[in-house]
C-alpha cells in the first residue's frame, strides 16, 4: 500500500494521546474514526477532544502575525501566514475535527481502515487481548501502528496476526507543536510497512525519527522517564516540594517556566506516569523511593487530580 492509498484511519483509544493523535490526523485531511470500549468511554472522551480542538484554534490564533515563538510545526509548513491563511486553517480545523466519529463496534471502526493507530492502556495483558480481538476485524491491507510509550512491538507482533504490517509509531505530547514520531520496527516488520509509516508521519505533519533497533522507551522516554522519576522521587522522599523542584529546574537550565518536570507530568497525565512507574520492579518494596513515588501519584489520581485534562494535577488549570 502507498501513502496515496491511505484515506481511512482509526485511532484505538480516546485518552490524552489518542485525542491528540486523532485530532492531528483529522486536521491533515484524513477520515478519522476513534474506537473506544463503551458508550460511557465516548462520554468521557468528548471533553478531551473538545479541549484539544480549543488548543488547536488557540495555537493558530497565536500564530497570527508570524510570531516565531508561537509557531506550531504540526499546524503549518511555515510560520509566515497571512491573516486570511490563519482564518482558513482555523476553519479547516473546526470542520475536520468536528468530523471525527466515535465508534464502539469493532467492524464499523476497523472494517475499512487503511491504517490503525493503537493507543490503549499501557498494559501488556490489555494490549494482547485487544490485538487478539482486532485481528478478526481488519482488512488484509491494514497497517497497524502502536503508540506504546514503553512496550516493545516484538512483544505483540505475532498476536496481531500481521507481524509484517505492525510496528511502533510513538508521539510526543502536544503533537501539533512537538511534532515528532519515533519509528521503531520489530524483526518481522516489512520494509514496505516501515516506508509507509515514514510517509504517513510526514503526511500528518510529523517529523519521523527512525530507530535502528528496538529500545524500551524509544529515544524520547529513555531520556524523559528518568528525569520525571527523579523529580517525583525528590518530593516523595520529602527532599523538596513540587514548586521548588520545578523552580530549580527552570532557573538552573533556562527552561520555559511551563517546562518543569511537574508541569510536564500534568500535560502527560498522571495515570500514564503512574502506570509506567508502577511497572518498575523496585515498586514492590514499600520502602523504596519508586514505591513512595507511585503512592504519591496515586493519591493525586484518587483525588481526581489527573492533570491538565481534568483541570488540576500538581497545578490547577
Amino acid at each position: 500500500m502507498k501513502i496515496e492509498d491511505v484515506r481511512n484511519v482509526t485511532v484505538a483509544g480516546g485518552g490524552t494521546q489518542g485525542s491528540q493523535i486523532a485530532s492531528q490526523i483529522a486536521y491533515k485531511g484524513f477520515n478519522v474514526t476513534v474506537w473506544v470500549r463503551s458508550e460511557e468511554s465516548i462520554a468521557r472522551a468528548m471533553p478531551r477532544f473538545e479541549m484539544v480542538r480549543g488548543q488547536y484554534l488557540d495555537a493558530l490564533e497565536k500564530m497570527r502575525g508570524g510570531n516565531p515563538d508561537a509557531y506550531c510545526r504540526g499546524l503549518s509548513d511555515t510560520p509566515d501566514l497571512s491573516d486570511a491563511q490563519i482564518d482558513e486553517l482555523k476553519a479547516q480545523a473546526e470542520q475536520r475535527l468536528d468530523a471525527i466519529r466515535f465508534v464502539v463496534d469493532y467492524d464499523i471502526a476497523f472494517g475499512d481502515a487503511d491504517v490503525v493507530v493503537e493507543c490503549i492502556n499501557e498494559n501488556p495483558a490489555e494490549k494482547t487481548a485487544f490485538y487478539s480481538e482486532l485481528a478478526g476485524h481488519l482488512p488484509e491491507r491494514t497497517v497497524l501502528l502502536t503508540d506504546s510509550s514503553t512496550l516493545l512491538p516484538s512483544m505483540f507482533a505475532d498476536v496481531t496476526g500481521r507481524p509484517d504490517r505492525y510496528m511502533s509509531f510513538h508521539f510526543a505530547n502536544q503533537i501539533w507543536r512537538n511534532n515528532i514520531t519515533e519509528l521503531m520496527r520489530q524483526d518481522k516488520t516489512s520494509d514496505e510497512t516501515f516506508e509507509l509509516a515514514k510517509e504517513f508521519a510526514k503526511a500528518i505533519g510529523m517529523i519521523g525519527l527512525p530507530l535502528n533497533k528496538e529500545q524500551p522507551g524509544y529515544i524520547l522516554n529513555t531520556l524523559l522517564i528518568p528525569w520525571l522519576k527523579a523529580a517525583v522521587g525528590l518530593v516523595a522522599d520529602g527532599v523538596a516540594d513540587v514548586e521548588t523542584v520545578d523552580r530549580t529546574w527552570v532557573l538552573a537550565t533556562g527552561a520555559d517556566p511551563m517546562q518543569g518536570p511537574f508541569r510536564k507530568l500534568d500535560r502527560i497525565g498522571l495515570p500514564l506516569a503512574w502506570k509506567i512507574m508502577s511497572m518498575d520492579p523496585a515498586a514492590a518494596n514499600p520502602d523504596s523511593t519508586i514505591a513512595k513515588s507511585v503512592a504519591l501519584l496515586k493519591s493525586y489520581i484518587d483525588a481526581g487530580k489527573t492533570g491538565v485534562a481534568a483541570g488540576e494535577g500538581f497545578y490547577k488549570y
